[in-house]
């Protein structure tokens, strides 16, 4: 019952925030001059999808449950003649609760874009770019119910592309796509534990037997927490209005590096579907998958001997998550 009134009250809190609103002034004093056109577009859009399911005596049985995903999105372009700056930051924070079990994470990511592009006319969608992007998450991550050794944390990983190629930018069908023949790709593992464990692909720590005792081993060399690589990149994105309020969204990045196993391929693919309800309320349904040679899966195992638990690597595997959600979007 406790649940059940946290989530009305949540969605009263929603729904009664969203029920005011601003008198904008669309009229100029008498003698005023109109404002000078900005060469900025802004956009900003905050979400919040919900999900709850509740059991009183229910004969059938189930296990209560409310999730959350809080999501924003903000960007800023710059056009003037043959120069184009775009900007944008995404966050995704989720969380899901159960009867039972302890808060648990379903989805984090902080992830910032950003492409200077230069064009010889105005009448072209071809740019010279050059192009920045950053990834990382909020918090640490579990591979659960194992809470206490982490898999992953803020800055541990981060990936940073830095390049400079060819885009082709058509802003009526809504889409995007970028070439870079020479693309700096860096993984951060900023966490001494993880770096030490090899973690997303960094050099793991050298060890050396212990002498004195043969079932322990000596540090002799840290791991190191910054792997650099240089290879070729491909992104795209795509938007269109498949039918009346239905958007389909497709981000897709393709990376390659040039020394180190040159055709293996990193995919990171997200597609959305968007559902429009009225101005406020959106459902959505989306496949993320990526794959990365390295990032190794976690596995745990169970000592025969002692009973106690570990977590060892379980080789690179396709990534898949999907998610659907309704919930409320206010743009502004």
């Amino acid at each position: 019952m406790k649940l059940l009134r946290t989530t009305v009250l949540l969605l009263l809190f929603l729904f009664t925030s969203n029920s005011f609103s601003q008198i904008i002034r669309t009229t100029l004093d008498p003698g005023q001059a109109p404002p000078v056109p900005s060469n900025w577009t802004k956009k900003n859009k905050l979400g919040f999808d919900i999900s709850e399911i509740a059991f009183v005596n229910w004969s059938a049985g189930g296990t209560s449950s409310i999730s959350g995903l809080f999501k924003g999105e903000f960007t800023r372009t710059y056009n003037k003649d043959n120069h184009k700056l775009f900007n944008e930051l995404i966050v995704k924070y989720g969380m899901n609760k159960q009867d039972g079990t302890e808060l648990r994470k379903t989805d984090d990511a902080i992830q910032f874009n950003s492409t200077y592009g230069y064009r010889k006319d105005t009448l072209s969608n071809w740019f010279y770019s050059a192009k920045f992007n950053f990834n990382t998450q909020f918090t640490n991550g579990y591979k659960y119910p194992n809470r206490d050794e982490a898999i992953s944390k803020p800055f541990a990983p981060a990936y940073i592309f830095l390049g400079a190629g060819a885009e082709n930018s058509n802003k009526k069908k809504n889409r995007t796509f970028y070439f870079s023949p020479i693309t700096l790709k860096t993984t951060l593992v900023l966490d001494q534990d993880l770096a030490n464990q090899g973690a997303f692909g960094v050099k793991k720590a050298v060890y050396m037997d212990d002498p004195l005792d043969p079932d322990n081993q000596i540090l002799v060399e840290d791991g190191q927490k910054v792997k650099a690589e240089f290879g070729i990149l491909f992104t795209g994105y795509m938007k269109n209005e498949i039918y009346k309020n239905i958007f389909y969204e497709n981000r897709l990045t393709l990376y390659t590096d040039y020394l180190n196993q040159f055709g293996n391929v990193d995919v990171d693919y997200d597609t959305r579907l968007d559902l429009v309800v009225n101005a406020y309320v959106k459902a959505n349904i989306g496949v993320h998958i990526i794959y990365d040679d390295d990032i190794k899966t976690k596995k745990d195992v169970v000592d025969p001997a002692t009973g106690s638990k570990s977590q060892v690597d379980d080789g690179p595997k396709t990534q898949l998550r999907q998610v659907l959600g309704v919930g409320l979007v206010y743009a502004f």
